[in-house]
């Protein structure tokens, strides 16, 4: 798209790629353009949506906040230290993920709408509720029409958690709301609907929303109850105090009550519920689906992490912090071992800082700001230290990027790449441009050493063949070809592959 200067259509190999929304594609377009071609062109704006996300988080917290100040001291900053800090919003920030772009999307959407619940005054009450219907268009431009279900059901289930009647102001504002989302979202849907018209409805609609939820036709089978432990994870390091507010803060009457806290409260739960049991039915489960129920989570869990701050209790869950972050130390250290990755000094780096905010945590809760700091540094700077130092050794692993860095350096950066006997998906960014396709839209695949000799003979040169390790000797004691062994990762080696001369 970026190449083409197309704004409208998606390609893969060629073909139309209607799976996601543009919204996504734009963003990584304005960092090509501002930074040229790279990984971290393509990366910059997710990041930047992470960090809006826990922005907007703060600011609803603010608000929020001032309603009550007594009752809700310190809530604004204790959910922007938890978004900030957990584990789920900082790794999937730093890559180039869609669930972060609707992530931000409905929060923005949400905060509007949440805040408009707490405005006396009509006017702003109305402008609130035009950056909600303008997120929920946003949202549709994300990642589809997940955004109109996440926003209206949480919405919705909010009033109905609190057995209250919306106010006719909010009743009345779907006749122009509505149109105000879809006006939004019709900056992408209309021309491409325009030029593509049945293939992209049908594509788009059909196969990538309802064919998508309602089977494994995309193979991503998980149980009914796969998104419980996934939410408990991507809390980390603060899941105890989300385990403590699931368990202690939302009694009935906590979340009916007219003051602020209560509304918060059932108003968190629902945008933390919603997502978890409509993903949670879905055919189709993957960890990045959930994430945007995660500001429901870090608002939950900030609220009884502000109480701490207070001293309202919850010492026995900055413990539980302490202990967690000791493990995930132990953790890291062993994976990095177990693994083979060759990062054990960035592992030990980042365990040291675990352990020394789990060690705060556990020893010196009483000073409530020093052990919060201790456990949300600990957690902040792990991640970006192994980011920084660790993920290239450790990608390695799972990408194809460093092997064709090889072949480049010896002199292949324009040979044509095929696959054997499987698909590397990193490929289709990493060899972009030399990757072959089928007439399907697929990267081709071969399934014997014959065909890769038919390729290397019509190609007339070198080919790179990117084939499981243990498949490798297929070609390399083939006799009609000359290989050269470029990379093994473990999992796949590059070959290149010429006709013996």
């Amino acid at each position: 798209m970026f190449m083409r200067q197309d704004l409208i259509t998606p390609t893969l190999g060629g073909h139309t790629w209607f799976e996601k929304p543009a919204l996504p594609y734009w963003t990584m377009m304005a960092g090509y353009s501002l930074f040229g071609v790279r990984e971290r062109s393509a990366r910059l704006g997710f990041a930047l949506m992470g960090l809006l996300t826990v922005l907007v988080i703060y600011r609803m917290a603010s608000r929020t906040e001032r309603a009550d100040k007594k009752e809700l001291r310190w809530l604004a900053v204790s959910s922007a230290i938890v978004a900030a800090s957990s584990a789920g919003l900082l790794l999937f920030s730093h890559g180039v993920n869609f669930d972060i772009p609707l992530t931000l999307t409905t929060t923005i959407a949400l905060a509007c709408f949440f805040v408009s619940e707490l405005e006396e005054e009509t006017r702003r009450r109305l402008w609130l509720l035009v950056g909600f219907y303008a997120g929920v268009g946003a949202a549709l431009l994300s990642k589809g029409l997940i955004g109109f279900i996440i926003t209206f059901g949480v919405a919705g289930a909010y009033h109905l958690l609190r057995r209250s009647w919306p106010r006719s102001e909010v009743l009345l504002s779907l006749l122009w709301g509505v149109p105000l989302s879809l006006l939004v979202s019709a900056v992408w849907y209309a021309p491409v609907i325009a030029r593509h018209g049945w293939s992209f409805v049908d594509e788009f609609f059909i196969q990538h929303h309802f064919a998508r939820y309602t089977s494994n036709k995309y193979h991503h089978p998980q149980p009914f109850y796969f998104y419980i432990p996934v939410i408990l994870m991507i809390a980390l390091p603060w899941t105890p105090y989300l385990i403590e507010a699931l368990a202690r803060g939302l009694k009935r009457g906590q979340l009916r009550a007219p003051d602020a806290l209560s509304k918060l409260r059932a108003f968190a739960l629902c945008w933390l519920i919603v997502p978890i049991i409509f993903f949670s039915a879905s055919g189709s489960k993957l960890p990045g689906y959930i994430l945007p129920a995660l500001p429901g989570a870090v608002l939950l869990t900030g609220e009884r992490l502000s109480r701490y701050l207070r001293g309202e209790g919850g010492a026995l869950s900055m413990r539980a912090c302490g202990v967690l972050l000791s493990l995930l130390a132990v953790g890291a250290v062993l994976y990095v071992r177990l693994g083979g990755y060759p990062v054990m000094a960035c592992a030990l780096i980042g365990a040291s800082l675990l352990v020394a905010g789990g060690l705060l945590a556990l020893l010196l809760t009483k000073t409530r700001w020093l052990t919060t700091l201790a456990v949300a540094c600990g957690m902040f700077l792990t991640i970006i230290i192994s980011l920084l130092c660790g993920i290239e050794g450790i990608s390695r692993h799972i990408s194809i990027a460093h092997a064709l860095e090889q072949a480049g350096a010896r002199g292949y950066n324009q040979a044509p790449v095929y696959n054997l006997h499987t698909i590397e998906r990193t490929a289709e960014y990493y060899a972009a441009g030399r990757l072959q396709y089928g007439a399907n839209g697929e990267p081709i695949r071969f399934e014997g050493a014959t065909q890769v000799e038919a390729a290397a003979r019509e190609q007339g040169g070198t080919i790179l063949v990117i084939v499981p390790s243990e498949y490798a000797p297929q070609l390399t004691t083939y006799a009609p070809l000359e290989t050269e062994t470029i990379d093994n990762n473990g999992e796949v080696t590059l070959l290149a592959v010429r006709i013996q001369k």
